[in-house]
């Protein structure tokens, strides 16, 4: 058996510490160690989105990175996208446009849509479908999320968030 690995980060803006084995995952870590259960192990093997994080302005399946990797980094998940006393423009649209059904999804559907609206503020309809293209739903459709994501890019709520 290996020994467990003390690991420092930063979640959702606030520094952590925990152990882990050398072979355990982020996803492991954050919902079993860190008690952070948005991210949704759907796959496991990097195919399905649900377990979406920002891993240092980076958006990557938490399935497929080593907890141990994620030493000194700055990581947004799900618990960490709601404004201090209000949801993110996006999970409020979500919500508008009824983007969601059974839920498993949703995480990462919106901590996708968030990476991409940082780097490109005003994406096209073409672009959002092609950066949502690596999460999969097996409830909704697509339509609604894109809808919800370019609605947040146009609304004043975004505006203010961006700066």
């Amino acid at each position: 058996m290996s020994e467990s690995v003390r690991v420092q980060a930063s979640i959702n803006g606030e520094k952590r510490e925990f152990l882990c084995e050398p072979r355990q995952s982020l996803l492991e870590v954050l919902r079993d160690t860190l008690q952070l259960t948005g991210a949704k192990e759907g796959c496991n093997n990097g195919n399905c989105g649900a377990c979406n994080v920002i891993l240092n302005g980076v958006l990557v399946n938490s399935c497929l990175v080593l907890a141990v990797e994620a030493g000194g980094a700055e990581i947004t998940t799900i618990e960490g996208i709601a404004l201090k006393d209000r949801l993110h423009p996006l999970q409020q649209k979500f919500l508008e446009h009824a983007a969601l059904q059974c839920g498993i999804c949703t995480p990462g559907f919106i901590v996708s849509a968030k990476a991409l609206l940082d780097n490109n503020p005003d994406p096209t309809e073409e672009e959002v479908r092609h950066w949502l293209a690596g999460n999969l739903c097996r409830c909704t459709g697509y339509d609604k999320i894109i809808r919800a994501v370019l609605d947040t890019a146009d609304s004043a709520d975004m505006q203010s968030v961006r700066g």
